[in-house]
């Protein structure tokens, strides 16, 4: 047997699977049982206290969730990865288990809409410090690291804006105060970019997204750092977020194709940004393929596969044009998701930052007239005709 590292590919289909394939399967099976029994009460406590591997309790672990949660943590080089029921979940609990009263994090503007609810709404609630920095502007993070950091909080590339951070100057900075450093990869994916090789310490996913790829399972994962995720999976196992086996089989299934999907999904969606420069509709096209892209020196720096599967373009004449323009689209879900197989389109509004007002929007730097444009794996000849047509209408 060979001792290389198996590739990326080889990973998504086989990495985590084989202690669970039972009964000579060839996939994982649904373990739909909510407790799991033990012939000796000593065995039990065995288990229970850690001292031998099994599962108790599904809350707690669960073996389809388990070999989900191996998969991950393979495929972005970690020590440790726990799950959750939804991206959104991983991401909180991941910062309510690291922060508490009198903390500070410090994270950029440009983030998921969620996500920054959480810095603006929730944190500050519990006497968090939030510091949100330009997300063009390292030298203004550094600076807010300097005044005193517990987490530092990156998404790279950003969703729906598609600016890209750089990961190993700031994780170096955040780590000289002593500062944890979470990045969200779900734009990204193992497939194009680690954040762990480039310094993070936790990595956290809406398996929802670009990992499951068939937009029919909810899901979350963070991996990294043995001892934080080991916090980090505490906290979920008592505020009760966990990921179903249903649905962990599902995103399992979904991730065998992670590489083919995300290689197709890279190429077409920049032959997509490179025609909609093209278009005297279209006003400007955030990829950071394009040679065109402010962010495109850094992000051919530390994605290593591709630039992603996600692309966002604004149009002449806002919103309303927005409005007219979707609703011609023939080859494009009009629906609040990213990652799947289909094309998904949608404006910040509906989609990614439908939580926030106008007003935070454009605070943050997100026009009205901006659509979020998720590639699928169609055609990327039949994709660039639908943009086409749609646009010539407008």
């Amino acid at each position: 047997m060979s001792n290389q590292k198996p590739h990326l590919s080889t990973l998504a289909v086989h990495a985590g699977e084989e202690r669970y394939l039972a009964e000579r399967a060839t996939q994982v099976p649904v373990f739909l049982s909510a407790a799991f029994g033990y012939e000796t009460v000593e065995e039990w406590l065995e288990t229970a206290l850690g001292h031998q591997p099994g599962h108790i309790y599904s809350r707690n672990t669960n073996p389809t969730v388990a070999a989900f949660e191996e998969k991950v943590r393979q495929l972005e080089g970690a020590e440790a990865a726990t799950s959750f029921a939804s991206g959104m979940a991983a991401i909180s609990n991941t910062l309510w288990t690291l922060l508490k009263p009198g903390d500070r994090v410090v994270s950029i503007k440009d983030t998921y809409g969620g996500t920054n609810k959480l810095f603006i709404e929730f944190l500050p609630r519990y006497q968090i410090e939030v510091a949100l920095c330009d997300t063009n502007d390292p030298a203004a993070v550094e600076a807010a690291l300097q005044q005193g950091c517990r987490v530092l909080y990156l998404e790279t590339p950003t969703n729906p804006t598609l600016k890209v951070v750089d990961i190993a100057r700031l994780a170096a900075a955040a780590h000289k105060v002593g500062a944890v450093v979470v990045v969200d990869n779900t734009v990204g994916t193992p497939i194009n970019q680690t954040p762990i090789s480039l310094g993070a310490d936790i990595v956290v996913h809406s398996a929802t997204k670009f990992l499951g790829g068939h937009a029919d399972a909810l899901g979350g994962v963070a991996c990294g750092d043995d001892e934080l995720i080991e916090q980090i999976y505490h906290y979920r196992e008592i505020n009760g977020a966990v990921l179903d086996p249903m649905s962990a089989y599902l995103l399992l299934r979904g991730m065998k194709t992670l590489d083919l999907r995300i290689q197709r999904q890279n190429d077409s969606a920049l032959k997509i940004a490179q025609f909609l420069e093209s278009q005297p509709a279209v006003e400007q096209v955030n990829y950071p393929g394009l040679a065109s892209s402010p962010y495109h020196t850094i992000a051919k720096a530390q994605m290593h596969g591709g630039y992603g599967g996600m692309l966002s373009f604004a149009l002449k004449g806002g919103f309303e044009q927005v409005k007219k323009f979707l609703s011609m689209l023939q080859y494009a879900h009009l629906a609040a998701n990213l990652g799947a197989v289909e094309t998904v389109a949608g404006p910040p509004a509906t989609t990614s930052h439908v939580e926030e007002t106008p007003a935070e929007r454009a605070a943050m730097g997100i026009p009205e007239g901006l659509v979020r444009y998720s590639v699928g794996i169609e055609s990327v000849t039949d994709l660039i005709d639908d943009l086409s047509q749609a646009l010539k209408q407008l």
